[in-house]
C-alpha cells in the first residue's frame, strides 16, 4: 500500500500575505488539506479544484473535532497513500498541538515534515504597532499560553517567575481568563500601572485593538465586549503604539474588498486595494475564454493590411488578436499602414508594449467617447476591424456604420460565467465579513446575480458598499435590483481605487474606521 505524507502548515495569524512560500506550496500540492478555523478562507483557493478540503476548527465553545479526531484524520489519509497538508493557524509548534500529530504520525510511521509559521505571539503585536522587543524598553520575551486556568492549584505557570521574569509577556488564547491573569501578575509583583494591550483578529480587515494598563483592561475589555481570539501583550513597549501604529491607519482599514473581475485580471485591482490597508476577496465571476470558432478572426488578420483601424476596447482583445497573430505567422509589420484605437489607458500600455504607437485614446474610456472623437476621423468607407467580446454593447458598431464606415465585428474572445465559490460569498455577506463589492463591468454585475443572486440578494448587499468602475456597469447594477454607492469618475480600475478611497475617507470619523 502506498503511504502518503502529512506536511504540518503554519498558516501565520491571519493575513494570507504572511503564508511562507513553503507553507504555500504544500497548499498547492495536496491532495487532503485539512485546515483550522484562524486559517485564511483565501489561502484555500491556492488548493487544487481537485482536493478534499477537511475543516476542523476549534472555538472556546465549538470543536468541528477534538483533537484526538484531528490526529487519526491525519494518519487514516496518509495511510491512503494522499498527500495531506494540515493548516494550522499561526504556527504548528507554538501552542498549536502540531507536537500531539507529530507524535501520532511516528507512532504509526508515517512521514511528515514541519513548516513552520509566522506565530501570532509577534505578528500580532507587530501589525498593532507594537515591537515585542526593543533596546530602550526591553530584551526579553516570554510566550505564554492564556488557556490554562491561572487560578488551578497545580498550574505550570510559574507565575512568580513570569511575572517579572520578561519584560514583554504575549499571552495567546488569554481572554477568558483576563480576570485571572492580571490578578497573578500582580500579585507577584508587576506593577498594576503596566501597560497592556489586547489586540483581537490581528493581521486582518476586523483587527481591534484597546490598550490600559493591569489596574484596569478588564473593566475596559468588558466595557469594549472584548472577545476571543486575542493576543494580550503586556508590558512598557505598548507605550510605542501611539507612535508606531501603521496597520489600522491605512485608509482602506477595515475594509474587505470583493473583487469580481477574472482571475487573470484581478491582481492589478487586488493589489492597489491590498497596499491601501484594505483585503481583496477575489470572487471572479466571469471568466476569459477562446472563442468558439477562430476562423472569423483568423480571416480578419490575414487581411488586417485592408483596414483603415483596428480599434481595441480591452487588454483581453489585444491579447488574444495578437496570439492569433502569432499562431498565423503575421506581426506588427502588417499593421504599419493601419491606424490604432485604445479604449483605456491599459488597452493603450498593452499595445505599446507590443511596439505599437496608438493613434487615439478617448478621454473618458467607454463607447460613446470613441465615437465623438472618430467623428471627423473616420471617412465614409473606411475599413474598420473591432476585434472584441462576444458579448459586447451595438452601441460602437452601429455608430460607425452611421458615419459611413463598413464595420467588421469579430468575437475575439468569450466572456462566460466566472468558478468563484458563491456559497463562500454568500456565508461571508450574511456574516457581515464583507464591507464592499467591486464591479468593472456590466458582465461581472450580470453574472454575480446568477451566482450569488436570489431574492435575499438586496437584503444581503443592504450594509454593504457598492462600487462600479463607470455609468454603464451602474445602469446594469440598478436594472438588476442592485443599489450602487460609488461610482468612478474615470472608467479605469485606479478611478475605481480612487473613488473607493474618497468614499471612505470622507467618513474616516465614523465607526468604520473607528479604533476601540
Amino acid at each position: 500500500m502506498a503511504r502518503g505524507i502529512v506536511y504540518l502548515v503554519g498558516a501565520g495569524p491571519g493575513d494570507p500575505g504572511l503564508i511562507t512560500v513553503k507553507g504555500l506550496e504544500c497548499i498547492r500540492k495536496a491532495e487532503v488539506l485539512v485546515y483550522d478555523r484562524l486559517a485564511s478562507p483565501r489561502l484555500l483557493a491556492h488548493a487544487r479544484p481537485e482536493a478534499e478540503k477537511i475543516y476542523v476548527g476549534k472555538s472556546p465553545d465549538r470543536h468541528a473535532m477534538v483533537q484526538e479526531e484531528i490526529n487519526q484524520l491525519l494518519v487514516d489519509k496518509a495511510r491512503e497513500g494522499k498527500v495531506v497538508t494540515r493548516l494550522k493557524g499561526g504556527d504548528p509548534f507554538v501552542f498549536g498541538r502540531g507536537g500531539e500529530e507529530a507524535e501520532r504520525l511516528v507512532q504509526n510511521g508515517l512521514p511528515f515534515e514541519v513548516v513552520p509559521g509566522i506565530t501570532s505571539a509577534i505578528s500580532v503585536p507587530a501589525y498593532a504597532g507594537i515591537p515585542v522587543t526593543h533596546r530602550g524598553y526591553t530584551s526579553t520575551l516570554a510566550i505564554i499560553t492564556g488557556n490554562e486556568d491561572p487560578d488551578k492549584e497545580d498550574s505550570s505557570i510559574a507565575w512568580d517567575k513570569i511575572a517579572t521574569g520578561a519584560g514583554t509577556l504575549v499571552f495567546l488564547m488569554g481572554m477568558g481568563n483576563l480576570p485571572g491573569i492580571c490578578a497573578r501578575l500582580m500579585e507577584f509583583g508587576r506593577s498594576p500601572e503596566t501597560p497592556v494591550a489586547l489586540i483581537r483578529w490581528g493581521t486582518r480587515p476586523e483587527q481591534r485593538t484597546l490598550t490600559g494598563t493591569l489596574a484596569d483592561i478588564q473593566a475596559k475589555a468588558l466595557e469594549a465586549s472584548f472577545k476571543n481570539p486575542a493576543v494580550i501583550v503586556v508590558g512598557e513597549v505598548v507605550k510605542l503604539r501611539d507612535q508606531l501604529a501603521w496597520f489600522e491607519n491605512r485608509p482602506l482599514f477595515g475594509q474587505r474588498v470583493v473583487v469580481t473581475r477574472s482571475r487573470e485580471q484581478a491582481s492589478a485591482l487586488s493589489s492597489a486595494i491590498e497596499t491601501l490597508g484594505g483585503e481583496p476577496w477575489e470572487f471572479p465571476t466571469i471568466q476569459i475564454a477562446s472563442p468558439e470558432d477562430f476562423a472569423p478572426l483568423d480571416r480578419v488578420i490575414s487581411d488586417v493590411r485592408s483596414y483603415r483601424w483596428v480599434i481595441f476596447t480591452s487588454v483581453n482583445g489585444v491579447k488574444m488578436f495578437f496570439e492569433r497573430m502569432r499562431i498565423n505567422r503575421k506581426d506588427i509589420r502588417d499593421l504599419s499602414d493601419v491606424r490604432v484605437c485604445a479604449i483605456g489607458p491599459r488597452t493603450r500600455q498593452e499595445l505599446e508594449q507590443r511596439g505599437l504607437v496608438v493613434d487615439y485614446v478617448p478621454g473618458e474610456y467607454r463607447a460613446e467617447e470613441i465615437i465623438e472623437g472618430l467623428r471627423g476621423k473616420v471617412l465614409p468607407g473606411d475599413r474598420i476591424l473591432l476585434p472584441r467580446a462576444d458579448i459586447a454593447r451595438k452601441l460602437l458598431p452601429q455608430s460607425l456604420e452611421e458615419m459611413g464606415a463598413v464595420v467588421h465585428e469579430v468575437h475575439a474572445y468569450r466572456t462566460i460565467l466566472g468558478d468563484g465559490d458563491a456559497s463562500a460569498i454568500r456565508e461571508a455577506l450574511a456574516n457581515g465579513e464583507i464591507q464592499v463589492v467591486t464591479f468593472t463591468s456590466s458582465s461581472t454585475v450580470r453574472n454575480f446575480v446568477k451566482l450569488v443572486g436570489g431574492e435575499g440578494l438586496p437584503a444581503l448587499l443592504e450594509k454593504v458598499v457598492v462600487a462600479s468602475i463607470g455609468p454603464i456597469t451602474s445602469g446594469t447594477a440598478r436594472e438588476l435590483g442592485l443599489r450602487v454607492d460609488v461610482e468612478a469618475e474615470e472608467y479605469t480600475i485606479d478611478g475605481l481605487v480612487q473613488a473607493l478611497l474618497k468614499h471612505f475617507n470622507g467618513r474616516q470619523d465614523e465607526a468604520s474606521f473607528k479604533k476601540i
